[in-house]
Parts: structure tokens; C-alpha cells; sequence
């Protein structure tokens, strides 16, 4: 072959090669990390390097199917085939240990079919683990996916079997895994107490971006749980990673979880759920469409379009929802579209959301009805009931968010002296 034809072919693969790299650096965060080597998760850590902590252990593990190494391996499975230890019970979030149970509903006490190991629910009657259920127990391990928002009840499941762990002095280890909306934005209102619930139970803001091993070592020492905490720390995350910047797959961590662009949205469009107004539950796309048969598409759309929201776009839709509420009834709205994952504002973006919808429709919208102390599920959500009521006095969300600024400002500084990931 002639050089100049070489030198001609060379330089074209190299050009290509080149155009390769600077489209994936001008991703925004989309995936920019699949195939880098130098990952690892927790229970990867815990397996390679820190197997110490468990070596002739008797171990309960409370997992779900996000409790999986990268090559999409089970935890259960891994540990319960893992020499020189002993894996002797299992403990489920809500949904259970395999996933397969939807938002609310209890799992009783059954036996593992694969392993033969008890597996008890964490989720209904018993949030929190007895003396019964860690009789033969020597330490306790936590493995799951969180999603970097409060009121996703998988961070209290630890928390309480934190506490149990503690009052039956066993140690506590947490195999930390990224949070898929990054370390870096801290968005929203901190928790009052008085509104403490499963779905917000310690002062903390809706976007806390943290890890949970970040949380468990906040829970147990500004929230005195005290028990004895290991936390195993992964390898190569840092804190301006979205969950695609890793190389991990996305495991749903929940049946209304299946992408990453549901996480993405969920820390406001979930404020759907303490209205009348369905959040998509019972589609494919679950906080991702939301709407309601009184609405009208078109001009819900117009309208949040018009806010001009930083990093969203809303496109007119109408769903039919398989179960939940408007189950089996046509139903208007909108689906939010992120054109920006770095400039979208989810809880502002979610507040007006819901405020357009009861401005718009004051006759059909509606928030959940109050229980006997005067509070909303919306305010269990929000964590307090001022935004409600604001909102329901004409309020607008810019003058409500400027009120939780100095809340979230003083969490912030705490949340510093937590942080793994620098």
C-alpha cells in the first residue's frame, strides 16, 4: 500500500477516534463512566479487601434485588456460597428481599426458596428488627440502593435496624453504593420533626445527596443511634457522578423505579402523591406522566412551559393508569422531559407542578385529606405543612423556597463533617 494512502487512513482513525472521546465528554453526565476499571462497590471492597469483617461471622443481611455486584451477582446468593462465613437470616424492605411486592403492601415471614434461610419483613407491623429475629446473628449488614431522596423508605429501614442493632450490641456494617442524582446538589426544605414519619424521619432536606453509608454515619451520630458502624466505602466514585457516570447497571430499586430518569425527577414529582392528581403509578413511566381526567393536556403544558424551568421541558400527554389511582381512567397532563440534569431543580419544579394544577382546576384538585393532628400526606412528603398552606393562601414557590433556605444552609455545614466522597 502506498504511504500516502496510509498516512491518509491514519489520520482518519484518528479523527474518529477523536470525535469519539469529545462527544462523550460533552455528554452531561450521560454514561461518560461504563467500562472504567478502577470501580468498586461496597460488598466488592467488603469481598476483596475487608473480609475481616465477617470471617467466621454468622451474618443477617438486609437486601433487595439492588444488592448486586457489577457483574449483576446477588449479595444473598454471593455471601450465602461464601466460605468461612455464615449467612443466617434475611431482612426485607419494603417491596421484600426479591422485589416483587408493590408500594404498600406487607410481606409476612416466609422462607427463602433458594437458599432455605427465614427471611423477615421490615415493612408493616415490624419496622424494626426484635431480639427474636437477631438470636442468631453476629453482625448485621446493610446492601441496598437508595435513590438520594427522603422520603424513600429503604434509609430508615436502616436507620431502625441500626437502632436494634445497637440495643442488642451487634455491629452494624453498611456497603455503600453511589447515590444516582450525585453527592453535589442539597435541594429543599429540612424536616420539622413534628411531621416525622416512614417517609421523612429525621431532620434532613428532600435532596440530601448522600450516600447511605454518608447518612448512616449522620443518622447514628448527630441522631445518637450510637451502634457500633462500619462503613465499607466504594472505589471510584466522586460526588459530581449521576449514576451512568459508573459503570454499574441500573437494577429498579423499587417497582416504580425502573430508569435512572425516574430517580432523576421523583424528589418532586413524588409531592404528586399527597394530591388526587395520579403521579403515573400504573404506566411505564411513573412520576414521569402525571395527570388527572379532570385536566386538560394542552394547557397544563402551556402553562408550566411558560414558567420557563430551568433544565425542563413539558410535553401534553394523556395515560390510562393500570392500578392506583385513576386506575382504568383516561387521564390529562403532562410528562416532564430533563434537557438539563445539571441545571434541573426537581422540588421547585415539582412544588410548581402542583401548584399550577391547583390554581388551574381549584374545583377538582385537591391535597390528601388531613388525619386527626391536622396533617396531610403531602405534609409527611414535604416534611412540614407551611408550603400547603402557603400555596393554598396564593403563595408562589419562589417566595416559598427563599423560607427554607436558612434551614437547609445550617444542614449543609453538619452534612460537611459526614461526607466520604471529597
Amino acid at each position: 500500500m502506498k504511504k500516502w494512502l496510509v498516512t491518509i487512513l491514519t489520520a482518519v482513525l484518528v479523527l474518529s477516534s477523536l470525535s469519539i472521546v469529545l462527544a462523550d465528554n460533552n455528554g452531561k453526565g450521560k454514561g461518560k463512566g461504563k467500562g472504567k476499571g478502577n470501580f468498586e462497590l461496597g460488598v466488592e471492597v467488603l469481598l476483596k479487601k475487608e473480609k475481616h469483617l465477617i470471617k467466621g461471622k454468622r451474618i443477617g443481611l438486609i437486601t433487595n434485588p439492588t444488592g448486586v455486584d457489577q457483574g449483576l451477582n446477588s449479595i444473598v446468593d454471593t455471601l450465602y456460597n461464601e466460605p468461612d462465613t455464615e449467612l443466617t437470616a434475611l431482612y426485607g424492605p419494603e417491596h421484600g428481599v426479591r422485589g416483587d411486592a408493590q408500594a404498600g403492601q406487607y410481606v409476612d415471614f416466609y422462607i427463602d426458596e433458594k437458599t432455605g434461610l427465614p427471611v423477615y419483613s421490615l415493612y408493616g407491623p415490624t419496622r424494626k428488627p426484635t431480639p427474636e429475629m437477631l438470636e442468631n446473628i453476629d453482625v448485621l449488614i446493610f446492601d441496598i440502593q437508595d435513590v438520594g431522596t427522603r422520603f424513600y423508605t429503604y434509609i430508615y429501614t436502616m436507620a431502625y435496624a441500626m437502632e436494634a442493632a445497637q440495643e442488642n450490641n451487634i455491629p452494624f456494617i453498611v456497603l455503600d453504593r453511589p447515590n444516582p442524582l450525585g453527592g453535589l446538589k442539597v435541594e429543599g426544605p429540612v424536616l420539622d420533626m413534628k411531621y416525622a414519619s416512614f417517609v421523612g424521619n429525621y431532620a434532613i432536606p428532600l435532596r440530601h445527596g448522600m450516600t447511605v453509608g454518608e447518612l448512616a454515619k449522620l443518622f447514628n451520630d448527630e441522631f445518637e443511634i450510637g451502634v457500633d458502624l462500619t462503613v465499607v466505602e466504594m472505589n471510584g466514585w466522586k460526588r459530581n457522578m449521576y449514576y451512568d457516570d459508573t459503570p454499574l447497571e441500573f437494577v429498579m430499586p423499587s417497582p416504580n423505579m425502573p430508569t435512572l430518569d425516574t430517580a432523576l425527577v421523583y424528589p418532586g414529582a413524588a409531592l404528586i402523591e399527597g394530591t388526587n392528581v395520579s403521579e403515573g403509578r400504573g404506566t411505564t413511566k411513573p412520576f414521569e406522566l402525571i395527570g388527572a381526567p379532570f385536566m386538560n393536556a394542552d394547557d397544563v403544558a402551556t402553562a408550566l412551559n411558560n414558567l420557563k424551568l430551568s433544565g425542563v421541558t413539558f410535553r401534553a400527554a394523556s395515560f390510562t393508569p393500570t392500578f392506583s389511582k385513576h386506575a382504568g381512567a383516561l387521564s390529562h397532563g403532562i410528562q416532564l422531559h430533563i434537557t438539563d440534569r445539571d441545571s434541573f431543580e426537581p422540588i421547585e419544579t415539582g412544588l410548581h407542578i402542583v401548584k399550577t394544577i391547583h390554581d388551574m382546576y381549584p374545583e377538582d384538585f385537591a391535597f390528601r385529606a388531613e388525619n386527626s393532628a391536622g396533617i396531610s400526606f403531602f405534609d409527611n412528603l414535604m416534611g412540614n405543612s407551611w408550603i400547603r398552606k402557603g400555596m393554598e393562601e396564593g403563595k408562589s414557590v419562589d417566595t416559598l423556597a427563599k423560607q427554607w433556605k436558612k434551614e437547609l444552609n445550617d444542614f449543609q455545614k453538619v452534612r460537611r463533617g459526614y461526607l466520604i466522597y471529597k
